[in-house]
């Protein structure tokens, strides 16, 4: 079975003579003297080179494999690289939307389940880092509040990387966790949520706030650091009144730097509400804000009384726990649910 991204339908769904143009004009780009003035940009200009240079070496080799096919030469095997490149060439097409190339910021909130609802959270927050490392993406963990048992109330990482909006917008919602529970002594099954917001990171989010609209708080900040965290308000949270949303940020050198990313924060949340309030999509560009409670769980990890990690949009299931919170294995799992998306939605787009 081939897909309908082969050979010439390729040309439609991925313009090769633009992306030559364009990757022509990034080459340009990245040999100015200056290009890596700034390493962030740079780098996430050399991630769009290399991937259009993928789709373009990707396109070119399937207009060969389907003109030997027409010659019928070796068939079963040019059908087999046929389909690879089909697959990944459609899956391309799911990182469409007006912000998916950006790096993301999620955010951890732990819901209903007591401390276990805080040990999930902490569970979750060392899954998406692992998902994270494994693409190649760098974290940071920019603010972080724990329990007094010492799991996770809640906490804000930037992941910056190409298309990690794209990839991580599939995991915002409420996550549930069904085990046994290692705080219960009497070894009972619990149940427990945790809520998971992902938003794009726009550092340059054309956002209009007015003054009079925001409330800012100076507090002492708790988390990583080192011992001068502990003894200045350096920690920030603003509130945005007209809509009551709430960034926190601790974790950043001094007061300023916390300002400065918690309005960063702000703006990119703040922009995805207007867009979602012009397009009516919540669905694609949605930041979770649901409360983490039974019944609207987006996926549900059970350890007891079998092992399975099942996606309640997609149906997408899999036995293999351990490789999915231990070790971030959620390609097949985020895949899954984005290509549900697009069928549910005819487009992906935001």
């Amino acid at each position: 079975k081939l897909y309908a991204c082969s050979g010439q339908p390729c040309r439609t769904i991925f313009d090769l003579s633009k992306l030559e143009a364009e990757n022509k004009g990034i080459e340009a780009q990245m040999s100015a003297p200056d290009f890596w003035k700034d390493p962030k940009a740079a780098g996430e200009t050399s991630a769009k080179f290399d991937m259009n240079r993928k789709m373009i070496e990707a396109i070119t080799e399937m207009e060969l494999v389907m003109g030997e096919l027409e010659e019928k030469k070796d068939a079963d095997e040019l059908l087999e690289r046929a389909t690879e490149l089909g697959d990944w060439l459609e899956s391309q097409t799911l990182f469409n939307g007006a912000h998916d190339d950006a790096s993301a910021v999620m955010m951890f909130h732990v819901g209903t389940g007591g401390v276990d609802a805080a040990d999930f959270c902490n569970m979750l927050l060392s899954m998406y880092l692992q998902y994270a490392k494994n693409q190649g993406w760098k974290t940071e963990i920019v603010d972080s509040s724990s329990t007094d048992e010492g799991g996770l109330k809640s906490a804000t990482v930037r992941v910056e990387g190409y298309r990690a909006y794209g990839y991580l917008k599939a995991e915002a919602g409420v996550h549930r966790l069904i085990r046994i529970s290692p705080f219960n002594a009497q070894g009972l099954r619990q149940t427990s949520f945790a809520l998971v917001e992902v938003l794009p990171d726009l550092p340059d989010a054309d956002v209009e706030i007015k003054d009079e609209d925001l409330k800012i708080e100076t507090y002492r900040a708790s988390g990583h650091g080192g011992q001068s965290v502990n003894t200045t308000d350096s920690a920030v949270r603003i509130t945005h009144i007209p809509t009551n949303t709430v960034v926190a940020i601790q974790n950043e050198r001094s007061q300023g730097q916390n300002k400065e990313m918690a309005m960063r924060i702000l703006k990119s949340k703040l922009a995805v509400l207007e867009e979602e309030r012009r397009a009516n999509e919540a669905r694609s560009m949605k930041a979770a804000t649901s409360s983490g409670d039974f019944g609207q769980q987006i996926r549900t990890y059970t350890l007891h009384p079998y092992q399975q990690v099942k996606d309640h949009r997609s149906g997408y299931d899999t036995s293999q726990v351990q490789e999915v919170l231990k070790n971030g294995q959620l390609g097949e799992i985020i895949m899954s649910v984005l290509t549900t998306m697009r069928m549910q939605e005819g487009d992906i787009s935001n």
